[in-house]
């Protein structure tokens, strides 16, 4: 299945499985973090991997997590969510990068937040 997210008032196009990344650098730790969502059936987001370059407060791995390739890698179990909520402050480290088919960063100015959901439920 390909489909699109709408975020804030943009359309970002996924390839085959509906999936995409989400990363930022950590506020306080200033490391890396990546996760990988998925678009389901019912069209809501389930957060299928997530990783974490370091450790530290508030990155610690979750249950399962092993080291691969440089990162902290586990499986979160977390039921799905409508909507993903990306705060704007424009202090952070790095704006969220969200990469589908390719890539655009949010979030990264101070403004309101960004609401990022899938096409067939924005609106």
């Amino acid at each position: 299945m390909s489909g699109c997210l709408m975020a804030g008032a943009m359309m970002i196009a996924l390839g085959s499985g509906g999936s995409f990344t989400l990363e930022w650098t950590h506020s306080v730790e200033r490391e890396d973090w990546r996760e990988t969502w998925e678009i389901t059936a019912d069209h809501r987001l389930h957060l299928a991997q997530a990783a974490v370059k370091g450790s530290g407060a508030g990155m610690e791995p979750g249950d399962g997590g092993h080291f691969e390739e440089g990162w902290w890698v586990w499986t979160p179990d977390l039921p799905p969510v409508p909507a993903l909520v990306l705060a704007a402050s424009g202090k952070t480290p790095s704006a969220w990068r969200l990469c589908g088919v390719g890539c655009i960063d949010l979030g990264a100015f101070s403004g309101q937040p960004v609401q990022v959901v899938p096409c067939s439920r924005a609106g």
